[in-house]
């Protein structure tokens, strides 16, 4: 660990009660709380102060908790649209994009912003992360979090669906320190999750986190960042697709950031969040009333998942109830759910690629007709100021100009296996 960046220049605070403590290197939840609350950073500079662009995503380390730079990061670049604002009369619709576009000046090389979280997250460990880092994921966090632990030798376990293998694609060859099991075909994420969190009760294994990760959540924060610093004000709408709906937690914890900052102005930011019908979790909850998110049959869950387009969506049980998670975050923000059909997101991707000149990945496509629905229907004024966040681009491109391999599984597991047998493919891994 490099000891210039040790975590001396933030706190953690539980969003529940408002309580301040220490990092202890690893900490996921405030201690001694009653009710389950999600803890945020409290950063010893109020006013942003954006780095060199050389530093790839550390620019923003200000606010970041890490402890240490890696070598590789791209940050997320914010233009003004020409092409899709002209197409919806829009005057000031901006695009934070995540990927591959070497001409904007980002070079993701697994094309998703997944790789803010995954940077931020391996560059707050420190001395007291020992062990191996388990990540759950139905695919764009998998190959972030393989490419950028391989590059710097960390060790990482992946808990991936079978079916969710095509995502696993490559530039070059992961190192050994990366391995990777699967739950069966015709599991989803959920089962994956469930896989992991057995395999962290085993000892030199511990949990990533998701979205109880302060650093996970400020590295995907940045997309805000971006845009923010870039438009010299906090725009009045937020466009996102969802899965567990971290990312716009994170947007909305920036912006909150960036009001005190004092230099951007107060809006609040509507988050206006998308998911991928008919899998519709937080839609359903969110156009209900509900806190809590509605039952949901497993098998009934599974068959939505393989149904959309925009499978790293597919998330049963997002951060969404508990405090400071998504439901709050939307009613802070004045924001809206919005659902997207398969048809109009391939429409979407089509157009942008079209208009913006460039290829985006299904959960952004998702979010982009979200946006164009939204317009159609005159619910927005067409000179507000408008953020697309576009999570994922340019994986065609990358893929023309790149020699592309394919990471596989170590082990494939039947759904829910006992932790004896974990055990032992565990100690065949590592």
């Amino acid at each position: 660990m490099n000891p210039e960046f040790a975590p001396t220049h933030y706190l953690l605070q539980s969003i529940k009660t408002g309580q301040q403590f220490s990092d202890q290197g690893w900490t996921l939840d405030a201690p001694n709380e009653k009710e389950a609350t999600l803890i945020r950073t409290v950063y010893e500079e109020v006013q942003l102060q954006v780095k060199d662009p050389s530093l790839g995503l550390f620019r923003y380390d200000d606010w970041l908790p890490v402890t240490r730079f890696l070598e590789g990061s791209s940050a997320p670049v914010t233009y003004k649209s020409q092409g899709l604002a002209k197409h919806l009369g829009l005057e000031n619709l901006y695009i934070t994009f995540s990927g591959y576009w070497p001409e904007k000046g980002v070079n993701m090389r697994t094309c998703s912003f997944k790789e803010t979280e995954a940077y931020t997250v391996c560059g707050r460990m420190s001395d007291v992360s020992q062990g191996v880092l388990v990540v759950a994921s139905a695919g764009n966090t998998a190959r972030a979090f393989a490419r950028v632990c391989s590059d710097n030798d960390i060790p990482l376990l992946l808990c991936v669906p079978e079916d969710a293998l095509d995502a696993m694609w490559f530039d070059t060859t992961i190192k050994d320190c990366v391995k990777m099991v699967c739950t069966r075909t015709g599991s989803d994420y959920f089962d994956a999750i469930h896989l992991s969190n057995k395999v962290v009760t085993l000892p030199g294994y511990y949990a990533e986190g998701g979205a109880r990760n302060v650093a996970r959540r400020d590295g995907m924060g940045t997309t805000t960042l971006s845009a923010v610093t870039t438009i010299g004000r906090i725009p009045d709408y937020y466009f996102q697709a969802i899965g567990s709906g971290t990312g716009a937690i994170a947007a909305w914890e920036a912006v909150d950031r960036l009001i005190v900052d004092g230099r951007y102005g107060r809006n609040k930011m509507k988050l206006m969040v998308s998911q991928n019908d008919p899998f519709l979790a937080v839609y359903n909850a969110w156009k209900a009333g509900s806190r809590q998110l509605l039952p949901l049959d497993d098998n009934e869950a599974r068959r939505q998942s393989e149904a959309i387009i925009a499978n790293v969506l597919a998330n049963r049980f997002p951060p969404y109830p508990v405090h400071g998670g998504l439901y709050d975050c939307l009613k802070a923000s004045g924001g809206d759910v919005l659902k997207v059909t398969n048809e109009e997101a391939l429409a979407a991707a089509d157009l942008f690629k079209e208009l913006e000149g460039i290829d985006i990945l299904p959960a952004a496509a998702v979010a982009a007709a979200s946006l164009i629905s939204i317009v159609k229907e005159g619910r927005i004024a067409n000179y507000a100021t408008i953020m697309l966040n576009i999570t994922g681009g340019g994986k065609e491109r990358f893929m023309s100009e790149h020699d592309i391999v394919y990471m596989q599984p170590d082990h494939v597991f039947e759904i829910n296996p006992p932790v004896e047998e974990i055990k032992n493919v565990m100690n065949k891994l590592f």
